[in-house]
């Protein structure tokens, strides 16, 4: 599947959206989201792999009350993400929201991951290892986030494939 660089925002459960984007794409990432989210044989990580081009896209599911993100390797789109003063998560493609919404406290969000509000951050590119967080520190010496890696010398098991009616959203859960 091919993406065109866009950044794809869908609010109110993907009944009504504000989209930067044309034609089928924003279609192509809500029906690929409700494949994960109800019926499930595929993993997210192979159906965000496959995708070709610069993607990144937020997803809010009003009805089941989740957060699905991602962005794709080639670094052709950018999001960013940080901690709001609430303890919200924030993601946006526009930095200056970020910096107003989470002072000091954000970083880009990594190329290659997805991030789903019940099972955090996971490369989608690298599947089978943990991320790792690394300190993010400003021109002052003081630490203000988090940069994440995928942590090479880690190991996460896949889950099993299973049928059409498991729920998917055991995905991404670790002991």
């Amino acid at each position: 599947m091919l993406l065109r660089r866009s950044t794809i925002l869908c609010i109110a459960g993907c009944s009504e959206a504000v989209w930067p984007v044309k034609g089928n794409q924003r279609g192509l990432v809500i029906e690929t989201y409700r494949t994960l989210r109800d019926r499930g044989p595929y993993p997210a990580d192979q159906v965000l792999k496959d995708l070709d081009g610069s993607f990144g896209f937020v997803i809010y599911d009003s009805k089941a009350g989740k957060v699905f993100a991602a962005l794709g390797a080639n670094e052709g789109v950018r999001l960013f993400w940080g901690i709001a003063a609430d303890g919200s998560v924030v993601i946006s493609e526009n930095l200056e929201v970020i910096k107003a919404s989470c002072a000091k406290s954000f970083s880009p969000f990594p190329t290659g991951c997805m991030f789903h509000s019940q099972h955090g951050l996971t490369s989608f590119e690298h599947p089978t290892r943990k991320m790792k967080a690394m300190p993010r520190i400003d021109s002052e010496g003081i630490m203000c986030g988090a940069n994440f890696k995928v942590d090479v010398q880690s190991s996460i098991s896949k889950m099993p494939r299973v049928g059409s009616e498991a729920n998917w959203a055991a995905w991404g859960t670790h002991s």
